[in-house]
């Protein structure tokens, strides 16, 4: 197995922004480890975990809101943004966490919620106190009923989690009163930015943590901040519920909102004036086209913005050229880079996915995610980890109805979206729950975990040089340390019915074989890296491989 070159690639990394082809790693803290044994993951939890991400070897951590809540949706119901819910610590062991993770050279992201709060925040119980026409409510979108007594919502639109997106409230004066639009769920008021208030109000909030060394956020539903001034009926309703991410255009993608990221980009420029140190804005970006993503990321905006379609490819060669010549051309296009993604804390594991039925995560569906992979990493651009996909973990798919927490359920009594079986607590070490996971050996994690997470167990995974740990890692110090890897050119070459094959830079050639047969590799030689079983001059079913065609620098 080659190794890289002995600079480890940093005179390339000093010449370009640090994000434009980072690998970061997406910790959903409720579930990565817990130190205090009450069984949910918590930022001391994080702290102790980083030298095992270090190791690893990825560019940066993106943390999962941590802020205080009441925890309707696991945090994305926000009550406060300027503190640290108890049950993940407080603002000390934040300080601790960022200083931990810059010392051995980890960038720290944060999850920002800026379309929505907690029906608990100050602002929307003053809302409520306040009454109709009050300039409390004038931070979310009230409006009066439709029909006789107002009994009927303003509009036709409906909640991406289930239900109509409206909600009546009871006035002070006990009466029915007015509705308050949630396009997510009606613990979760929708922010109207149209307000001065709103956007005063989140300067503070990146300011805060900026002024705490934050390295930048991630940035939840960054289409959908303002909705039409008037609040129209959608003209197709039912495609609004079908949809994961909306697709109303009077709730999402509006044109207002990009001023509101091209405003954040000029405090985000301020800091890095300040210390040289440049932060990151990502969006998560749910629109239907690459030409509109692209809009997202021009210079004066986000820096990067999530590119789904590549994670929502189904495994097939043609589509999967399809996203990625989408994305290089539109995307890159801008002078952003692409920012590729195949798991995350909303979606079904890859390995699951790609075909595998949940309970061992063996066969074809481990094999296809390993591909996949290798694929990602060798594309221009950044790339983001979801925890648990560097230990090939399955979706688990047969929790009990009686233990699951995600609104979706509760509010639509389907679990065909749910997205608990991705957050199940990680597994770290032993043969049984809570398998390392938890301080106390008997702690019981906020979401059961099954047996056969024993197979997929961190201190299993470092032991076994076949793992899917090892060919993450493997992976990302090639790619440290490889020019040719993460920025610059693609160009595909010519291959079999049914592989991929591209080449980056001075000769480093991926070939994805998306078929179940072997067929010739496009280059004869010993891959540098596979992701299965590869013998020389061949390309096994479900497998990708890299290879050096020429002497590298």
């Amino acid at each position: 197995m080659l190794t890289a070159p002995a600079d480890d690639g940093l005179s390339h990394r000093l010449t370009h922004p640090w994000w434009r082809d980072a690998v970061i790693y997406q910790v959903y803290v409720r579930s990565f480890l817990d130190s205090t044994g009450d069984g949910i993951g918590d930022l001391a939890g994080v702290r102790s975990g980083l030298p095992y991400l270090k190791k690893l070897g990825v560019d940066g951590v993106w943390l999962s809101p941590f802020y205080p809540s009441p925890q309707h949706d696991h945090g994305y119901d926000v009550a406060d943004y300027l503190d640290v819910d108890p049950v993940y610590g407080d603002l000390d062991e934040f300080a601790l966490l960022v200083a931990d993770a810059h010392r051995l050279g980890i960038k720290v992201l944060l999850d920002i919620v800026p379309n929505h709060c907690s029906s608990e925040h100050p602002w929307f119980r003053e809302a409520l106190a306040a009454g109709p026409g009050g300039a409390a409510r004038g931070r979310f979108h009230f409006a009066d009923g439709r029909g006789p007594g107002g009994d009927l919502p303003p509009n036709n639109w409906h909640a991406m989690f289930g239900g109509p997106a409206w909600s009546r409230v009871t006035e002070p004066d006990g009466t029915p009163g007015q509705w308050y639009l949630h396009m997510f769920t009606p613990e979760q008021p929708d922010l109207n930015w149209r307000d001065p208030e709103v956007g005063a109000h989140f300067d503070q909030v990146l300011r805060f943590w900026l002024d705490r060394g934050v390295d930048g956020f991630r940035i939840d539903v960054a289409a959908g901040l303002f909705k039409h001034p008037d609040l129209p009926d959608s003209p197709d309703p039912e495609a609004d519920a079908r949809a994961r991410d909306s697709v109303n255009p009077l709730a999402w993608n509006r044109p207002e909102v990009h001023g509101v990221w091209r405003h954040w980009r000029k405090v985000c420029e301020e800091y890095t004036a300040r210390d040289g140190r440049e932060r990151l804005l990502v969006g998560e970006v749910s629109v239907p086209t690459a030409r509109e993503h692209a809009l997202y990321v021009r210079p004066d905006e986000l820096h990067q913005a999530f590119f789904f379609d590549l994670l929502g490819a189904p495994w097939d060669a043609a589509a999967f050229r399809s996203v990625i010549d989408e994305a290089l051309r539109d995307i890159a296009g801008t002078g952003s880079s692409v920012t590729w993604v195949l798991n995350n804390h909303d979606q079904v594991r890859t390995v699951t996915r790609y075909g595998e039925s949940g309970t061992g995560g063996t066969g074809l569906g481990a094999a296809r995610a390993r591909a996949a992979a290798l694929l990602m990493l060798a594309l221009p651009g950044a790339a983001y980890v979801y925890q648990g996909e560097e230990l090939g973990l399955p979706e688990v798919v047969d929790l009990p109805d009686e233990v699951l927490t995600d609104p979706i359920f509760h509010r639509t009594g389907s679990r065909a979206r749910i997205r608990d079986g991705c957050r199940v607590p990680l597994p770290w070490s032993g043969h049984a729950s809570p398998f390392g996971f938890s301080a106390g050996a008997q702690a019981r994690p906020w979401l059961p975990q099954p047996g056969w997470f024993a197979e997929h167990a961190t201190e299993r995974a470092l032991a076994d040089t076949r793992s899917s740990w090892h060919l993450y890692r493997e992976g990302l110090q090639l790619r440290r340390g490889l020019p040719q890897l993460g920025e610059g050119c693609l160009r595909w070459l010519e291959a079999p019915p049914g592989v991929l094959a591209f080449e980056r830079g001075d000769g480093l050639v991926c070939a994805v074989n998306f078929g179940t047969a072997p067929v010739p590799a496009p280059v004869p030689a010993a891959p540098l890296l596979a992701s299965g079983s590869c013998p020389p001059g061949t390309l096994p079913g479900s497998t990708a491989a890299w290879w050096i065609t020429a002497s590298t620098p």
